[in-house]
């Protein structure tokens, strides 16, 4: 295939990225065959994973408007992917708040080359390669200190990114990492793939090709995910399925039973 001008000549584009498959589910136009070829495997035996990709998004953008009118106006987006479709600072540009700095942080070369050239003319936006999993090294980062004032409250987005951490890289210590760094009244958003019943056989077959993706997946229930809060304050309603987190009709209603990710927002007291 041709190789377009952003992505960097040492990255496989023959290999499927999770952020790029995401933009697929989206319905964006920032991936590649093999990324879709993933995305059709995985829609061929659970049709709804489309819907719950766009369901998790409109989470974002709720949680995102939310923290807006509690007056938030930093953001740092860990794992962001390919910040299209409606990603954190189209939802504040859409709020018509101009003062907002959003840092996009993500490990893969390909989502942040795109990233930075489809940000380069957007003000109080930064992307940054770096790797969630370490939370000292990302906040270090020149980006990072320079857009982001850590005197003031940020919101942490950990948004379907966590369920790609196994137990044994400690997923509540990255999330307890980022936490620290934030004053009192700062916010900790947070989705995650899971649910509190057996596997469909569709289910089953999804979860067993994104367990031998380049990024296995790893599926944890409410109460698993409550815990990944530590001290923080659980908003109302607390942890609850994606769609059920202060809905306001900006998605499509979820087919019955196909709920498999929670969500919730804390915030830092």
């Amino acid at each position: 295939m041709d190789r377009p001008n952003w992505a960097p000549a040492d990255v496989d584009l023959d290999r499927p990225s999770v952020a790029r498959v995401y933009d697929y589910y989206l319905g964006g136009s920032h991936n590649f065959a093999a990324d879709r070829a993933f995305g059709e495997q995985v829609l061929r035996v659970m049709p709804a994973v489309a819907g719950l990709a766009r369901s998790n998004r409109a989470f974002l953008r709720r949680a995102v408007r939310e923290l807006a009118r509690q007056g938030v106006r930093q953001f740092l987006d860990l794992g962001s992917g390919i910040p299209t479709v409606g990603n954190v600072h189209e939802v504040i540009a859409d709020a018509g708040i101009t003062d907002a700095r959003v840092v996009y942080v993500d490990h893969d070369p390909v989502a942040v080359a795109h990233s930075r050239a489809i940000l380069a003319d957007v003000p109080g936006t930064a992307v940054v390669a770096g790797d969630l999993r370490s939370p000292a090294d990302v906040l270090a980062q020149p980006q990072v200190q320079g857009l982001l004032d850590f005197t003031r409250p940020v919101a942490f987005l950990l948004v379907a990114v966590l369920h790609f951490v196994p137990d044994e890289m400690g997923p509540a210590d990255i999330v307890a990492g980022y936490a620290a760094a934030g004053v009192p009244g700062s916010y900790l958003v947070l989705s995650h793939a899971g649910l509190d019943r057996a596997l469909t056989p569709a289910e089953e077959d999804a979860y067993r090709l994104y367990r031998t993706s380049p990024t296995p997946l790893i599926l944890r229930s409410k109460e698993e995910v409550a815990k990944l809060f530590g001290d923080l304050t659980l908003l109302e309603p607390g942890v609850v399925s994606t769609h059920h987190w202060r809905p306001d009709g900006d998605e499509e209603p979820p087919v019955e039973g196909n709920a498999i990710g929670s969500a919730a927002v804390a915030r830092k007291d």
